[in-house]
């Protein structure tokens, strides 16, 4: 007998390998065993009429009924739904062969190899070779499709039962014999995809022949599948035929097959619906936390720029200590909010990046821009009302000053214009003598010279009233007050003065004698007098000094003021000496004085006395310039404390700055391990809090002495926070920006050692260290990835498709996080608008439109509500009641329009 097809060796057409040779080399012998023959036999006929039956016809004798290759040539054109050649219809045998022969060879080309199977055996009725031709046929047409988790045929059915009967009790499918015996298997597999077709819990394992009858009859009645298999001959044989078991089986995966797509695709929307859920809650964080920043930032930047001025010293204080507090307390948590919506924004983006969804584009007023403007106003803010309150405490302290100055001079102005106008006003020279007008005259030229010398001080007081006026002064209407009323006497007293000095020059011709030692005397006396007044103002005079050098001028000054001392005591004792003088003569001449000088009312008593006084307030001033020395000196000792602790924490944050720069670049090892690593250097970072802490109070205790300046350092307290801020929020931008990059590896499916070389080839075209390539920088790392970027007209155009990919904004500069995106993107795949289309068409059995009974039943509950809330009603011609629009759901998922 020719092996025909043994002889035909050729390969199949498009290459397609030697099927399932382990299947080939069926065991001949064993179909010889009468039970097994017997099951094959019946199972074998059962498939083939499922299939021939939709040609109208069956088999009763599978032996018999293929010996003409006509029912053959019919079967496998079913079952492949293609056309063989035109069969022969004459009667004689090698009518027949040719007829088989054609359907033999059109099962060799689908790749199957026929061993030791002629057409000349299955026309004489060869039961064993006839039997093994329809297991090849069932293997290729109804087994090898078979593919479940990347393992086909045998072992994809079994995984598939397997995966399917998992939950059932008293069932573990392990073969395709003797775990099917007791006919829960079966029932198992239907209940799974038809639960009410089976009370499971019913069933008993000691019961196989009613466990399987009712599996057969179920499937018979409910799902198309003939009966192929004997309950009793599947028990009362020890180890059922596999081939048999197989093939019923196999009607059972392609029956339910319909539910693993449904069940796939309801798997594919429930992943991409997560996602979307996950996207929406995170906008809604960020939403309400930029609104509730947004909102602080609103409330506090009023108070900042409040500029209602305080009447006292105290009361500005207090304001820089509320200010304080806001810095102290308030702030810092609002700095974290910021850094956290900064973080939480990131990290969202990069999500909807990794997912294809369209960037997440804050509400109006509420972007990060948005948020940076309105910080860097608070700011501005802050630094604006620091410096108002230190003016204003420094302006209040100048008015404090110069209103104490105003109230002294003026005191000692109005005691000294006491009685003067009484005293131009009286008419004493009509009555008096020619030496007492002339008395009165010269008397009257030393006032004027007093007067003339008080000019001054009046001079003084108005300037001092219209500074505090200018400096807005709270009391400027008392100080007003008072000023106009010394300069409206002032001015009638001269008035007065003239008026006397003309009615006593009228009778000047009469008056002769003059004592010139009294005159002498007077105009000498006045000066001095007048000298001593303005020490003693001098002596108690206010001051305000700022640093050493402003102190050691007024000690400089006090100290010249007491070198012209002695001088001063020589002119005391000279003007002493004249009125001495005036008494030798009196004596020597019998002449009988009046009480007091004519031409003076300083007396030699009055003269010692104030002499006596500011002799004395000489050294209470010596103390209270030491005491302003020792408290310049410790207020510099503050500031040397305060310049010494900056320049350590500047000269650390600087550092600290440059090597978390050096850091990000230079990073190796696992994402994970450089992670832990960034958090373990934050930590670090922060135990350098309390050195912080400790220059805050070094600023509180210059700021509470009221030092201004600081020559010994060029940090200030406000360029340290800054600083500080900037580095924490550095190191949590690193932070994020690995754990995007973990993001992005687990999402893409990326590895660390692509990581690692995306990583390696970016660092080496960073030539400065930047974080960031130029264009040319990462032309030249395209082309070192095997990009064809070179500089022709189609390079440029590629260059110019990746540039708009990787920098949307024309910055000119491309991240790393953009870098790793590209070329995740380049090498990843990811769920698409048109895949998720296609998984709710599978839901809606291929309509156009899907309802929502069909959502709650292929979805859970919680995505299949969310599905029935956003979709819109479908409006097509072939539309139903509560037909809803799955296409322009899918689409708007992916930015493609709007929910």
């Amino acid at each position: 007998m020719v092996d025909y097809h043994a002889a035909n060796n050729q390969p199949s057409a498009g290459g397609v390998q030697t099927y399932m040779e382990q299947e080939n080399d069926w065991d001949r012998d064993l179909l010889l065993d009468p039970a097994w023959e017997k099951q094959q036999r019946k199972t074998f006929t059962a498939w083939c009429n499922s299939h021939l039956r939709k040609a109208g016809t069956q088999i009763e004798n599978i032996e018999e009924d293929f010996r003409d290759g006509l029912k053959l040539m019919l079967l496998l054109e079913v079952i492949s739904g293609e056309r063989l050649p035109k069969p022969e219809r004459g009667k004689m045998r090698v009518h027949k062969i040719n007829n088989v022969n054609k359907a033999l060879d059109f099962i060799a080309s689908k790749g199957v190899k026929l061993v030791s199977i002629g057409a000349e055996e299955i026309v004489d009725g060869n039961a064993k070779m006839t039997l093994g031709m329809i297991w090849t046929i069932i293997l290729r047409f109804a087994i090898q499709d078979i593919s479940v988790e990347e393992t086909s045929a045998k072992e994809g059915l079994l995984l598939w039962c397997q995966r399917k009967t998992a939950p059932y009790k008293n069932v573990n499918v392990q073969n395709f014999h003797i775990s099917w015996k007791d006919g829960l298997a079966f029932n198992a597999l239907i209940h799974r995809h038809r639960p009410d077709l089976i009370d499971y819990d019913s069933l008993r394992k000691d019961d196989p022949v009613t466990n399987l009858n009712n599996a057969f009859e179920v499937a018979e009645k409910h799902l198309d599948i003939p009966k192929m298999l004997d309950a009793e001959d599947i028990v009362g044989t020890l180890r059922p035929d596999e081939k048999a078991i197989m093939t019923y089986v196999s009607c059972f995966y392609h029956a339910f097959s319909g539910a693993q797509k449904a069940e796939t695709a309801a798997n594919r929307i429930c992943k991409v619906l997560a996602v979307n859920q996950e996207n929406e809650q995170m906008m809604e964080d960020y939403e309400k936390l930029a609104s509730d920043l947004l909102e602080w930032i609103r409330r506090t930047i009023p108070w900042l720029e409040n500029r209602t001025q305080e009447k006292t010293v105290n009361d500005m204080q207090a304001k820089q200590e509320d200010f304080r507090d806001y810095r102290c307390v308030h702030k810092p948590p609002k700095v974290q909010e910021k850094c956290q919506l900064e973080i939480s924004f990131n990290t969202l983006q990069t999500k909807l990046r990794l997912n294809n969804r369209p960037a997440f584009m804050p509400s109006e007023g509420r972007m990060m821009s948005d948020i940076n403007g309105a910080w860097h106003t608070l700011e501005g803010a802050e630094k604006g009302y620091e410096e108002w309150i230190l003016s204003e405490i420094r302006r209040l302290e100048r008015l404090e000053h110069l209103a104490e100055k105003f109230h002294q001079k003026a005191a000692i102005h109005e005691s000294w214009t006491d009685g003067k106008e009484a005293m131009l006003t009286q008419k004493d020279y009509e009555t008096s003598t020619l030496s007492e007008v002339k008395a009165l005259l010269r008397k009257h030229e030393a006032f004027e010279s007093d007067l003339a010398a008080h000019q001054d001080r009046v001079e003084q007081i108005a300037a001092i009233a219209q500074e505090l006026n200018e400096l807005d002064y709270y009391d400027s209407a008392s100080v007003n007050a008072r000023c106009q009323k010394i300069c409206d006497q002032w001015d009638v007293l001269g008035a007065l003065t003239h008026s006397r000095k003309d009615s006593l020059e009228r009778t000047e011709k009469q008056l002769e004698t003059i004592d010139e030692l009294y005159l002498e005397y007077a105009k000498r006396a006045a000066p001095f007098n007048n000298w001593m007044e303005g020490a003693m103002e001098d002596l108690q005079d206010m001051f305000i000094v700022h640093n050493i050098e402003e102190i050691q001028g007024l000690i400089t000054a006090h100290e010249q003021f007491k070198s012209t001392l002695a001088e001063a005591n020589k002119e005391r004792e000279a003007i002493q000496a004249i009125q001495t003088e005036v008494q030798k003569i009196a004596q020597n001449n019998g002449i009988k004085l009046s009480s007091a000088n004519p031409y003076t009312s300083i007396t030699p008593e009055s003269i010692d006395n104030k002499w006596e006084k500011a002799m004395a307030m000489v050294p209470l001033r010596d103390n209270a310039l030491q005491e302003e020395l020792n408290k310049q000196n410790s207020n510099d000792s503050l500031r040397a404390t305060f310049a010494s602790q900056a320049n350590t924490v500047g000269a650390y944050i600087q550092a600290k700055m440059e090597e978390i720069g050096r850091i990000s670049i230079e990073m190796n090892g696992t994402l994970e391990d450089q992670l832990t690593n960034l958090k373990e250097y934050q930590k670090n970072i922060m135990s350098y809090m309390p050195e912080i802490n400790k220059l805050e109070g070094y600023h509180q205790h210059i700021q509470e002495a009221l030092i201004f300046d600081n020559q010994y350092t060029p940090y200030t307290m406000e360029h340290l926070r800054v600083g500080w801020e900037q580095l924490l929020t550095t190191i949590a931008r690193t932070i994020n920006e690995v754990e995007n990059q973990i993001l992005t590896r687990d999402a893409k499916g990326i590895s660390q050692e692509q990581l690692c070389e995306y990583r390696a080839s970016f660092n080496h075209f960073d030539k400065d260290h930047s974080g960031a390539l130029m264009a040319e920088e990462f032309k030249a790392c395209l082309i070192s990835l095997g990009y064809d970027v070179e500089n022709d007209k189609q390079g440029d155009a590629e260059f110019s498709r990746i540039m708009g990919i990787v920098d949307p904004n024309n910055s000119g500069a491309v991240t790393f996080q953009a870098f790793i995106d590209f070329m995740s993107s380049e090498t990843t795949d990811t769920d698409t608008a048109d895949q998720v289309i296609a998984s709710f068409k599978i839901l809606a059995a291929d309509k156009n439109y899907i309802t929502a009974d069909e959502l709650r039943r292929e979805l859970p509950p919680d995505q299949a509500e969310y599905c029935i809330a956003r979709m819109a009603p479908y409006a097509g011609p072939d539309a139903v009641p509560g037909a809803l629009d799955y296409m322009s759901f899918s689409t708007a998922l992916y930015g493609e329009s709007d929910l």
